[in-house]
């Protein structure tokens, strides 16, 4: 099936260029597909939230800062529940979605976290969670290790997808184990030698893996369709939409964060540099396709990269250079090139960076940078006529201070950063212990500014 034939948003595609192709998923978005408005007003108000955001992108002024939440478990906090109802419990965790909006009226859309059930399913050893290994008022953390091993970089990159389902996999969770075992399905190109490779399907071992995986994927199935019915009545009924068509990650974070992790990606530097090289180009087509699935699932054109291993404690700015930055561009051209606005939130300081991510060779108006612990009046004027940028407000802040304080500091960021230009202001951290009324200043403060 072409890409005419899934949707007439992409008949003619490949004679567009990327601007063009760009405002074809602007209007996806505009026009919310699937969703029941509950009146027009609602559908106006929709849209027009939507439209702040375009205007952002595009580095026009928009009408007023458009201002979200990032909010973790804090969405389940706000309705009462532990960390462990959060991730255990799909209903209380929709209700709670709702309520947060309901409540707090963001101009797009955040979410519950994980469901932990999948996990357990899964035999997940990657993570630890409320009521496995953590109490029930810890948040889930990720159990970093070198589940890739240093000499396994030419099986990586050699075939991606056999040496995940052969090597990783089976070290990311035991459900996963019997993966190891199966045959290459390229075996499998004739009749006759299909004969040879199906009788592995029939391994007890493998058809309990298959057993799990299946229970696992319908509890996935659940917990999604609570959160996307959630997400449904929010739109409809609230008229505030989703901002974000996917999630991904920058090649060298692929292997810093989770195969090699940061001591085995700090050796390799020195020891196997240009494997993680190699690596990386390896994984730049890889993530493109990840991304075009994802926000042709989704209504959103965003995506956003949670950018780790790349900020100033992590690297030189030589390294940076080398091994962060040439791989990381080339994903974000490969989606602007389709008409995905990549979205770049920067973690950690780029103070550094700022001279390098402001590269010419991506098109002006065609990235969204969101920025942590950076000086935004910098950032301002080192990416001034290419990128448009968002701020952040610490969750420190948010749990610790007065409404009066979180407003000047709002008040302060904005007078910095967005008074000659598009700007979207949010807080990009898990407001796990922020205080209502401290969240609702933010926002307020805001949707309320001018300029």
């Amino acid at each position: 099936m072409n890409a005419e034939d899934r949707d007439v948003m992409f008949a003619g595609w490949d004679t567009l260029d990327w601007r063009e192709r760009r405002e074809r998923r602007f209007e996806r978005w505009l026009s919310a597909p699937g969703v029941e408005f509950n009146g027009d007003s609602v559908r106006a108000e929709y849209q027009e939230r939507v439209r702040l955001l375009i205007d952002v992108i595009k580095l026009n002024k928009p009408a007023r800062v458009p201002v979200t939440t990032s909010a973790g478990f804090y969405v389940g906090k706000h309705s009462g529940l532990t960390k462990k109802e959060s991730m255990h419990d799909y209903e209380k965790a929709a209700a709670a979605v709702v309520k947060y909006h309901e409540d707090f009226r963001p101009d797009f859309q955040t979410s519950s976290v994980a469901p932990a059930r999948v996990f357990e399913l899964l035999g997940l050893r990657l993570v630890d969670w409320p009521g496995n290994g953590l109490s029930d008022e810890t948040p889930w953390q990720y159990l970093e290790g070198e589940y890739m091993r240093e000499d396994e970089y030419d099986a990586l990159i050699a075939d991606p997808e056999a040496y995940f389902r052969r090597c990783l996999l089976p070290r990311f969770g035991s459900a996963f184990a019997p993966l190891a075992g199966l045959p290459p399905f390229t075996d499998m190109v004739e009749a006759t030698t299909m004969l040879f490779s199906l009788p592995a399907f029939a391994d007890p071992a493998v058809v309990e893996g298959m057993r799990r995986m299946a229970e696992a994927a319908r509890e996935c199935l659940a917990y999604l369709t609570a959160m996307g019915a959630a997400g449904a009545d929010v739109a409809g009924r609230l008229g505030i939409p989703s901002s974000f068509g996917g999630l991904a990650k920058a090649p060298y974070d692929m292997l810093a964060d989770t195969l090699r992790g940061t001591k085995g990606i700090m050796i390799d530097r020195f020891r196997r540099p240009e494997k993680i090289l190699e690596a990386c180009e390896r994984f730049v087509p890889i993530i493109i396709d990840w991304c075009v699935r994802q926000t042709e699932m989704a209504g959103a054109p965003l995506v956003i990269f949670v950018l780790h291993k790349g900020a100033d404690s992590f690297m030189s700015d030589a390294d940076f250079r080398q091994f962060y930055w040439p791989t990381l561009k080339a994903v974000m051209k490969g989606l602007i090139d389709q008409g995905i606005v990549p979205t770049m939130f920067a973690e950690g300081g780029y103070n550094k960076r700022l001279g390098v991510i402001a590269d010419p060779d991506l098109p002006v108006g065609s990235v969204l940078w969101l920025f942590d612990q950076t000086d935004m009046a910098a950032a301002k004027q080192a990416l001034r006529g290419h990128s448009a940028i968002a701020g952040n407000l610490p969750t420190a802040l948010l749990a610790l201070s007065t409404p009066a304080e979180v407003e000047k500091y709002t008040l302060d960021l904005l007078e910095t950063c967005a008074k000659d230009g598009g700007f979207m202001l949010q807080n990009g951290a898990v407001l796990d212990d922020a205080k209502a009324e401290c969240v609702k200043a933010m926002l307020d403060t805001g949707r309320d500014w001018r300029g």
